[in-house]
């Protein structure tokens, strides 16, 4: 059977990018940003984007695109006779599993939000009252359960479709308003009242607040935000290697995702940022940010239902985005090694995830005395486990496998990358040596710091 292909190059950079661009670009990013010294944090960032981030990416996109298959497979067409690089394929799977057992109810919240901003539910209210929307929606498990269900329903609908027919033509639209909104909404932010305080605070560089928070501390973050940005080392990027054409290089292709992931990260600082200083609240760190301090900005702004609705929409769209490309995963890996059809695959995946999605429904009310690990709930466990483990660990391995002679080696790595137009890896020197040394020690402090209490 020929694999499927985008119709596209479009089409595999938005998904692609799609895929990478999720909730946290939007709570994440600008919190941190502000902590830690604003554009201090920035430079960080995108010099560890390029040095991290991106080769990574690279590794991961150019294993499937030479494996011609999902994480298993392709490891089991490229690995040495006799070797056991597959297994990582099995542990890839699991961690698109087990992200989309929480991801799903975090963008069912989205989805939830988008429609009370749409109908008024949050007109009128004072900051307790906007608080308590929030906090009801946790406790009620039936609406948690029925935003969650739309989402995997829903998502599972688009790629039934196909590649091209569903997830990439979904994907190109939703992509396209999401870019058309942040846009929207950055502009009308800047020119609040009061907004260039919340630009200062975001854009000039604060070193006393970098120094504050201790450098070696906006440096890990830095390096944090550019690794997980890119939901690397699980094989959700590794699918659309696989769909890739081979008319472009891959390290082109991924500095192209990067750079649009990061364009999303940033515009959101200037939404965010001016919004919060104009309305005289500091930004808050995780939920508290997207649920609880921005709806009550948007409560006090004129016209704040309308900008509220647009606001959702966009959180709506970034979150959807990841849900069906990583639900691509999930079905290409099924197809792959099972042999499934594709209508098969959707509905087997479909109830799987419905079913294993309700623990982190429920671990707000009905399970909330319930704690995994000790002092996280269950979505916080399930991040935990996907973050600070599964990502780092996967990418580790994909990094060696890449570089090393017991792997699929560099120069067969260099050669696949260089395939096509566009920037191009140099087979020796001083490049070599970095990716085969240098890069998985940054890798192993990632994961050190994030296993740390």
């Amino acid at each position: 059977m020929k694999r499927e292909s985008f119709g596209s190059r479009l089409g595999f950079l938005l998904v692609s990018a799609g895929c990478a661009i999720g909730i946290g670009n939007v709570w994440r990013f600008p919190y941190v940003t502000g902590e830690c010294g604003g554009s201090v944090f920035v430079l960080f960032y995108l010099l560890f984007l390029i040095i991290m981030g991106a080769p990574v990416l690279t590794m991961e996109l150019a294993v499937g695109r030479a494996g011609q298959g999902s994480a298993l497979a392709a490891y089991r067409r490229l690995e040495p006779e006799g070797s056991k690089w597959h297994i990582h394929g099995i542990f890839c799977m699991l961690g698109c599993y087990l992200l989309m057992m929480y991801y799903t109810t975090v963008s069912g919240w989205m989805v939830s939000y988008f429609f009370k901003f749409a109908i008024g539910t949050f007109d009128g209210l004072d900051p307790d009252g906007v608080g308590g929307v929030f906090g009801a929606l946790l406790g009620n498990a039936p609406e948690m359960a029925a935003w969650m269900a739309v989402t995997v329903l829903l998502g599972f609908f688009v790629v039934s479709l196909g590649l091209q027919n569903g997830l990439e033509r979904i994907t190109k639209v939703m992509m396209g308003c999401l870019l058309v909104l942040i846009l929207v909404l950055a502009v009308h932010s800047v020119t609040l009242k009061g907004a260039a305080e919340g630009l200062k605070f975001y854009l000039l560089p604060d070193w006393q607040r970098a120094t504050e928070k201790g450098l070696g501390k906006v440096i890990t973050a830095a390096m944090n935000q550019s690794f997980f940005t890119l939901s690397l080392g699980i094989g959700s990027m590794e699918i659309f290697g696989s769909y890739m054409s081979k008319d472009k290089t891959v390290l082109g292709e991924s500095l192209n995702i990067c750079a649009l992931d990061t364009f999303v990260a940033l515009m959101s600082g200037f939404i965010i940022f001016p919004a919060c200083f104009s309305f005289g609240v500091q930004p808050d760190q995780g939920p508290a940010l997207i649920f609880v301090t921005l709806p009550n900005v948007f409560v006090n702004m004129a016209g704040g239902r309308v900008w509220g609705t647009l606001f959702f929409l966009f959180m709506t769209f970034a979150s959807f985005s990841t849900v069906i490309a990583v639900f691509e995963n999930l079905i290409a890996c099924c197809i792959d090694n099972f042999q499934w059809s594709r209508s098969k695959a959707v509905l087997w995946n479909a109830v799987f995830v419905l079913l294993a999605s309700l623990p982190c429904v429920l671990g707000y009310n009905v399970l909330s005395g319930f704690h995994p690990l000790p002092g996280k709930d269950i979505l916080d466990t399930e991040d935990f486990i996907v973050s600070n483990l599964l990502l780092p660990v996967g990418a580790m391995v994909y990094t060696l496998f890449c570089v090393s002679r017991l792997g699929w080696g560099y120069d067969n790595f260099v050669g696949e990358s260089n395939h096509g137009e566009g920037a191009r890896l140099s087979h020796g020197g001083v490049l070599k040596g970095y990716l085969q040394f240098v890069l998985p020690v940054l890798i192993l402090v990632i994961l050190v710091q994030g296993l740390l209490p």
